[in-house]
């Protein structure tokens, strides 16, 4: 398991709640309601613990209330989570007994061997009859491969059970007649996010000096990018037009142009 950090109700998470004991909430809460702006965030703290503890108001302060209380595994101690309460409550860390109680939230703060009890208080027909839903959680959190073979063989020497027991891995097996499906699981190690940090000052010099630099460019082009109009070759020049600038016939032997007379018909002979 993660070594536990110094943590305070404002920098618990849904997440790291997880990491921490009823004791501890208590010790929390007993130092935030010091802060003058404790009541402003109480809610939030309160909605944070639930999601890993239960929490109950203890409305009838007598010792045999109390002692039901203490029976089924809360801790008594005062909170004091709304203005008109009694102030006395019972806190209990939420167990993880079933595969629905698994969540992001606390799949990385449990065990593999601890997976692995669950996993086999749960069900019996091996991996695949979990839901897609509780297989992203778990595998979010554990390295998970199967197998499925003979029982005269899954313990085969140098085999991948031993491989894998060798390497770390926890493992449940699952009778199927005369096969055992085996489920390894090893915890991931988690890794730090790196977040890129870009200093303000940096960012405007940078952004400075290019445009300073599209500036100078911009400068150093002539004033029209397509040149001098006036070395324009291409001027329109009304004396240099000729009758052979706009000739449009072309010379033709005229025995090209005869037509026929007899191939030629006059229209009205259609009528």
């Amino acid at each position: 398991m993660k070594q536990q950090k110094a943590l305070t109700l404002k920098t618990l998470t849904k997440s790291n709640v997880w990491e921490v004991q009823e004791n501890d909430i208590l010790r929390m809460w007993e130092t935030a309601e010091k802060d003058a702006d404790f009541k402003d965030n109480r809610r939030h703290f309160v909605d944070v613990i639930r999601s890993a503890f239960e929490i109950e108001e203890i409305k009838i302060d007598k010792p045999v209330v109390i002692q039901k209380y203490e029976d089924r595994g809360f801790t008594i101690a005062s909170l004091h989570i709304t203005d008109n309460d009694s102030g006395k409550y019972g806190i209990k860390k939420r167990p993880i007994m079933r595969v629905t109680d698994l969540t992001y939230e606390n799949i990385r703060h449990i065990s593999a061997a601890k997976l692995i009890e669950v996993l086999d208080r749960n069900f019996g027909g091996g991996w695949d009859s979990l839901s897609q839903s509780i297989q992203d959680i778990i595998e979010s959190g554990f390295d998970i491969s199967t197998t499925t073979l003979p029982k005269d063989r899954l313990h085969k020497p140098g085999g991948m059970y031993e491989k894998k027991v060798n390497d770390g891995f926890e493992v449940l097996e699952i009778t199927k007649g005369a096969w055992v499906e085996a489920i390894f699981a090893k915890e991931k190690p988690e890794v730090e996010k790196l977040v890129a940090k870009v200093d303000d000052d940096d960012f405007r010099d940078k952004y400075d000096r290019e445009d300073d630099e599209e500036d100078d460019e911009e400068e150093d082009l002539p004033d029209d990018k397509y040149g001098d109009d006036d070395d324009d070759d291409d001027t329109f020049d009304e004396d240099k037009l000729t009758e052979e600038s706009y000739r449009t016939t072309f010379d033709t032997d005229p025995e090209d142009l005869n037509l026929e007379a007899e191939d030629v018909t006059d229209d009205d002979d259609n009528y």
